[in-house]
């Protein structure tokens, strides 16, 4: 059962403890991680030497970073009008604002740099009850990151998140499309479209330029109304198998990272990742 895609893991979904999440991790052959939460602090505030120690422990494993899962553009735009209250904003330990951002930024590119990593995920602005009002202030916003991101050879990863103005592989098509910059590309989530409202694989998906993509995030629910269950991955609404079928003939050569979301049995969010980690690798094998 060897995978034909490389798989990783956001750490913090299997444990706040970075030692903790990466034994099970390295056991299901994961070779990359990507950093949020660690030792309950958000990766964006994190002191120099615990990046250090964060990175040295992965490498230790031998494992890479690689990305920074970062809360830029994880906040509310001003005069972006109501935001939605359907969704449920997961911070991560990340309580930036607005004007935060551009020093979240500048500080993400270092951290990347340090660590290796190639990938800082962003998002869309905490999503209005119009969003395509604020289409424009996030064009902009994303051209301005993938102008720096150029400069430092890095990759902008827009995540499409269901609780932000940019949920679906639609509005991510458009987006992208307005960006025509090299250096920003899409972190898909199949599961955060499907939260959003869309069917996500084929439907989805077909309205993605599949060049564009650069990071897959993993993960597995069934909605009830607005609110989505997490379940084991590949069991639930998402057809994974067709998904990363379709990833590999369209030539995508990147990772499939697990962001599990499911609480697992009697909450033991560690059990649910590992059970979810041997489900990617299975689907990834297949």
């Amino acid at each position: 059962m060897n995978p034909k895609l490389r798989i990783a893991a956001i750490t913090d979904e299997y444990s706040p403890d970075l030692a903790t999440a990466l034994a099970p991790m390295a056991q299901t052959g994961m070779q990359g991680a990507e950093l949020r939460t660690v030792w309950g602090k958000n990766i964006m505030d994190l002191t120099g030497d615990e990046l250090k120690r964060a990175h040295q422990m992965i490498q230790d494993k031998g494992m890479e970073v690689i990305s920074i899962a970062s809360p830029i553009l994880k906040c509310v735009l001003p005069n972006g009008g109501d935001v939605d209250p359907r969704f449920q904003h997961d911070i991560f330990a990340s309580k930036h604002t607005f004007e935060d951002q551009p020093r979240l930024a500048a500080h993400a590119f270092d951290v990347a740099e340090g660590m290796g990593a190639r990938i800082i995920r962003v998002f869309s602005y905490w999503r209005t009850v119009e969003p395509g009002k604020c289409f424009s202030a996030i064009v902009e916003a994303l051209q301005n990151l993938a102008e720096q991101a150029a400069a430092r050879n890095l990759i902008i990863g827009l995540e499409n998140e269901h609780a932000c103005n940019i949920a679906t592989g639609a509005e991510s098509a458009k987006m992208l499309a307005a960006v025509q910059h090299p250096n920003l590309k899409l972190v898909w989530d199949p599961a955060n479209a499907l939260c959003a409202g869309e069917n996500p694989f084929p439907e989805g998906y077909s309205k993605v330029p599949a060049d564009r993509i650069v990071h897959v995030h993993t993960k597995d629910c069934h909605m009830e109304g607005h609110k989505p269950v997490w379940g084991p991955l590949g069991t639930r609404s998402v057809d994974w198998k067709g998904q990363i079928a379709a990833l590999r003939k369209d030539g995508y050569n990147g990772w499939l990272s697990l962001e599990t979301h499911w609480p697992g049995p009697s909450n033991d969010k560690l059990l649910a990742s590992t059970i979810c980690g041997w489900n990617l690798r299975g689907l990834a094998s297949s």
